[in-house]
């Protein structure tokens, strides 16, 4: 327990105990809580629980009322019992709150996408004819969870037909919460480490597997990115020089132009631009910091066309909406309307079911390609960790460069 305010020892008075109808005996309370009972040693001890404040109660030797001493941070114990009843206590107030604790920790996106996968675990526990609890808040839920159940899991999607993507988040997701079931007591420490063991699925196993199978791909997630050439960008770049056409080629342009993700792009206002410097300053809710970008040549072409005609708004969101005649509606995008907007713009050059994140892995591709230092597409990505950028600096690489076959051209 932190933040609380800690006694130091002190006994209840035999008239108020023989009141309670009990022996004088180690007592720990909490401020406001309620009287309950918890044996250490074959010995029943009462004790009160609460929020903030954990009272010590222990008799002196010569049974007369301790003064209390208030001190912070810091729990004060004089009898050997009452170190390890008191960690047995914190242990479960501790354990009611861990989920709560990780949650509060984590972005919007990332709650959002453990609850839809514990949804998924949720559907799959009923069907098997289970009933589960509150699999996102309450650690309860995952008592006598085991890796067999996990394991059938992970099976029961691949029959379902889920992309192999959605099924590795998922188990993912059922590992965190899993350890964190496991550090609140409800699943077994051993059985925990077999839950771990439980592996996902690597990019060559999802293939072959996704050959063998009758049902794939439920879900609209891609297996594979839309391939994507250098004609296609340019193409994708040269909008018509109308309203619609100006923000399609913005929108474009910080796609492929500096990566964004489409969350972050829906996400910018008027005053990320700096026309003066010709940067982008915005915020990058996966790891949680802003970032400014230096505007590429193509990127800063579409700025300022889109700022010089007038399209954009004085103030707040940078983005206007648009009809199917190419219309101009009021201020604001959403992601979903950009993700139709660029299914349609791709369409239009040949490639089908173009996404945001399609752009994106574009611009990723030929970073790599063209010698960006892993560590500078890491941070200019947006990414936590270096698995990332490095997956796509392998997937840059020539093979048989260096290779030496003599007078062979």
């Amino acid at each position: 327990m932190t933040g609380g305010n800690v006694h130091n020892c002190r006994q209840i008075p035999r008239s108020t105990m023989a009141k309670q109808g009990a022996e004088p005996q180690h007592i720990l309370s909490l401020k406001n809580g309620k009287i309950g009972t918890f044996t250490l040693d074959s010995t029943s001890k009462r004790y009160k629980i609460g929020t903030n404040t954990l009272y010590i109660l222990e008799p002196n030797k010569k049974g007369r009322p301790m003064t209390d001493n208030h001190e912070s941070n810091q729990l004060t114990v004089t009898h050997p019992d009452a170190m390890a009843l008191a960690g047995r206590i914190a242990n479960h107030h501790a354990a009611r709150s861990v989920f709560a604790d990780y949650q509060s920790r984590k972005s919007i996106n990332t709650i959002l996408r453990h609850t839809n996968d514990l949804d998924a675990f949720t559907v799959y526990l009923t069907d098997v004819g289970l009933k589960p609890g509150d699999m996102m808040h309450d650690p309860e839920a995952w008592r006598g969870m085991t890796w067999g159940i996990v394991a059938a899991f992970v099976q029961w999607q691949l029959a379902q037909g889920y992309a192999v993507t959605s099924i590795n988040g998922r188990l993912s997701t059922v590992k965190i919460y899993a350890g964190m079931a496991t550090q609140a007591g409800t699943i077994d420490p051993m059985e925990f480490a077999m839950i771990q063991q439980i592996k996902s699925y690597k990019h060559s196993e999802a293939l072959r597997l996704d050959e063998s199978r009758l049902l794939t791909r439920q879900g609209t997630k891609k297996a594979e990115a839309v391939k994507i050439t250098k004609a296609q960008a340019e193409a994708l770049r040269s909008q018509p020089d109308t309203p619609q056409g100006r923000r399609d080629a913005l929108m474009i342009g910080l796609l492929i132009g500096l990566g964004l993700r489409v969350g972050e792009l829906v996400g910018l206002t008027v005053d990320c631009f700096d026309l003066k410097s010709n940067t982008l300053t915005f915020y990058r809710q996966k790891v949680d910091k802003f970032q400014t970008h230096r505007l590429t040549n193509g990127t800063l072409k579409a700025v300022k066309a889109y700022f010089d005609s007038g399209d954009a708004p004085a103030v707040g969101s940078i983005w206007r909406g648009s009809r199917k005649g190419g219309s101009m509606t009021g201020q604001g995008i959403s992601e979903r309307a950009v993700n139709k907007r660029i299914g349609i713009l791709g369409a239009a050059v040949g490639l089908d079911n173009l996404s945001p994140h399609d752009l994106r892995h574009y611009w990723a591709t030929q970073a790599a390609r063209n010698g960006t230092p892993m560590d500078r597409l890491q941070d200019a990505g947006g990414w936590s960790s270096l698995a990332m950028p490095a997956r796509y600096i392998e997937a840059g690489k020539i093979a048989n460069d260096g290779v030496n076959l003599g007078d062979e051209s």
